[in-house]
């Protein structure tokens, strides 16, 4: 594990009315770990992915990608400086393409702009590593299909190719499995342990499946009305007694 966090929140709340949502909470996070984020519903999870990534503003505390508070800054900024968010929704360009929805992220990464000079300028690069992404997540058979014509399934496993296109440093999935049959599920998640086995790129993960959990965490983080309440190693969090209450429902005691 390096000496300083590639990722890390201070304190970060959010307040909805009298509702705190997050918490307080305090987390750091490291190149070469995936950390799963689990809680029952509503325990407040994919409201912190939304104040990493810039989706909602922080009512107090703070959030740093490096050394650098990015609390203040936008998703675009963040996104920028290495944040890339899958959402639990997608959220694709319906009437695009499937080549073109990644091509496009090809572009952005790449820093080339949308107009018909930049179109044709390293038109072939730009395909070719935008099919190569595609390949990724096994879709390149339907990348002249437009999107809007696609299975949810298909939708996520496209997601996660834009996602990759863009090159973050820090990638952040939401439920990444959440609507797919059992035969796409393999898909993505061989692509997270490709990610993962890179060691060198920050992975947090939200995630509902136990199987999905056990066979990719690094780390547990446990949230429970907003509030972290365990954070450790996979096998020592999911047998602590918080957990067995808050997250699996174990029975209270008569």
């Amino acid at each position: 594990m390096t000496a300083s966090p590639s990722l890390a929140t201070r304190d970060l709340t959010i307040r909805f009315g009298g509702h705190v949502a997050v918490n307080a909470v305090t987390a750091e996070f490291y190149p070469g770990t995936l950390t799963v984020i689990v809680g029952p519903n509503g325990a407040g999870k994919t409201t912190y992915f939304n104040l990493v990534s810039g989706q909602l503003p922080a009512t107090s505390g703070s959030v740093f990608v490096g050394s650098q508070d990015v609390t203040r800054l936008g998703p675009a900024r963040r996104t920028r400086l290495g944040v890339g968010r899958a959402f639990q929704l997608t959220n694709l360009f319906p009437y695009l393409t499937v080549l073109e929805n990644v091509r496009l992220a090809v572009q952005s990464r790449a820093g080339i702009g949308m107009s018909m000079l930049s179109l044709w300028f390293g038109h072939k690069e730009v395909i070719q590593r935008a099919e190569h992404y595609l390949e990724r997540v096994s879709m390149i058979a339907k990348r002249a299909s437009l999107v809007g014509t696609l299975s949810h399934g298909d939708q996520r496993k496209l997601e996660v190719a834009i996602l990759l296109a863009l090159e973050p440093s820090i990638l952040m999935f939401d439920e990444p499995t959440a609507g797919m049959s059992v035969d796409e599920v393999p898909v993505v998640l061989d692509l997270i342990h490709q990610v993962k086995a890179e060691r060198n790129r920050t992975v947090l993960l939200v995630e509902h499946k136990m199987d999905v959990v056990r066979a990719l965490a690094d780390r547990i983080i446990v949230l429970h009305n907003g509030t972290l309440v365990a954070d450790g190693q996979p096998a020592e969090v999911m047998q602590s007694k918080i957990v067995q209450e808050a997250y699996l429902g174990a029975p209270e005691p008569a």
